[in-house]
């Protein structure tokens, strides 16, 4: 009595429809089975495990929800490729009644290959569109930057670039082809692929210098060499910089690697001096008292920081105006909230002169006198 894989030569298992034995029909309808029940549990399964995992609705869905038939074929097409496999490895060392013609057992274990790797690389293609939700789930702020987009769409393309390499190298062994030849066929096209945008790799390196390193970002005020300006933007291959003339200067990001970078942006605090301009015949005491009031708006202001340091005084007394010189010090991160911490300052420096009964010195009402 001969066992389920090596049946009697008499029995029903050994007879053959197009070519194949009804152990091998069966074998193979069976496995088919197995690949789509597979293929149908990883993709019940899977969201509900990640669901355990990872709390995010955004990565969950484009992890598996709008992923999940890739990721079961590719789960059902490698369980059976392994089990085909093993099947004929079985044969080729026990010789068991599974018996598959030469082109259908070249074929059949191309083809499971061919589907596994082409639908992983679907699976991860999609899986890439998480960095951004992985970069947002990690920021302190929740608000994503100029620097920040840029960096995750570079680190998006090289995944793309990378899947696409390897899926491709997995695909062409499925199809047959020579890995050794078209490995070697790659790193020289490769090595003159690289020195022919010798200048384009040197800036996207030194994009991801600037973007991992973080000496500026979108905003900061930055002097490079002898560009002096507003941080526009930080592209893969550039840096945009408005200056205070209003034009914009296009930095290649490989001149940044290894130039001096000073940015304002950095500073602890941002200093201001200023000078006030009083009416000469301005009453001392009303002067001393207004003064006292600046000092106030500056302690008072939750923008400001080194009280100890900030000042009010009467500087200078010319033969037109009383002079008094202005110190203090933003805590602010940009220029645009500087400027507008500054209008409130000086509009409540205007309305302390009204209450003082102070004027400030006008050189047109001179002039006229």
């Amino acid at each position: 009595m001969g066992s389920l894989l090596q049946p009697d030569a008499d029995s029903f298992w050994s007879e053959q429809i197009i070519g194949l034995n009804y152990l091998t029909v069966s074998i193979l309808a069976g496995l088919f089975l197995m690949a789509v029940l597979v293929r149908l549990a990883t993709m019940w399964m899977a969201p509900k495990l990640l669901k355990k995992i990872i709390r995010s609705d955004s990565i969950q869905s484009k992890t598996v929800k709008e992923s999940d038939k890739a990721l079961g074929t590719a789960a059902g097409a490698g369980f059976s490729l392994y089990v085909l496999n093993a099947l004929i490895q079985l044969h080729i060392e026990d010789g068991n009644d599974f018996i598959l013609p030469g082109f259908i057992e070249n074929l059949l274990p191309n083809l499971l290959q061919f589907i596994f790797a082409f639908a992983l690389v679907i699976w991860a293609f999609r899986l890439v569109s998480i960095v951004k939700d992985v970069v947002e789930l990690f920021d302190k702020d929740g608000e994503l930057d100029g620097s920040e987009r840029t960096l995750i769409s570079a680190v998006e393309s090289l995944l793309r670039f990378l899947i696409i390499a390897l899926g491709a190298v997995f695909i062409a062994d499925a199809l047959g082809f020579n890995l050794t030849s078209l490995i070697a066929g790659l790193g020289i096209s490769g090595l003159a692929l690289a020195l022919a945008a010798k200048d384009s790799i040197s800036n996207l390196f030194g994009a991801t210098t600037v973007l991992l390193d973080r000496p500026f970002k979108v905003g900061d005020w930055v002097i490079i060499d002898s560009v002096e300006g507003e941080v526009m933007e930080i592209s893969l291959r550039t840096t945009l910089i408005r200056t205070s003339a209003d034009t914009v200067v296009t930095v290649p990001n490989a001149n940044l690697v290894n130039t001096p970078i000073e940015n304002f942006g950095k500073r602890r605090w941002r200093r201001w001096q200023s000078l006030l301009h009083l009416d000469l015949n301005s009453n001392p005491d009303d002067v001393a008292g207004f003064c006292n009031g600046v000092l106030e708006l500056i302690k008072s202001s939750s923008v400001t920081v080194k009280h100890e340091s900030s000042w009010c005084q009467v500087s200078n007394l010319s033969v037109q105006s009383l002079d008094l010189s202005l110190n203090l010090y933003w805590d602010v991160a940009g220029g645009a909230p500087e400027r507008e911490e500054k209008e409130k300052f000086l509009l409540g420096v205007m309305q302390l002169a009204q209450e003082k009964n102070l004027k400030f010195f006008d050189a047109r009402m001179l002039q006229h006198s």
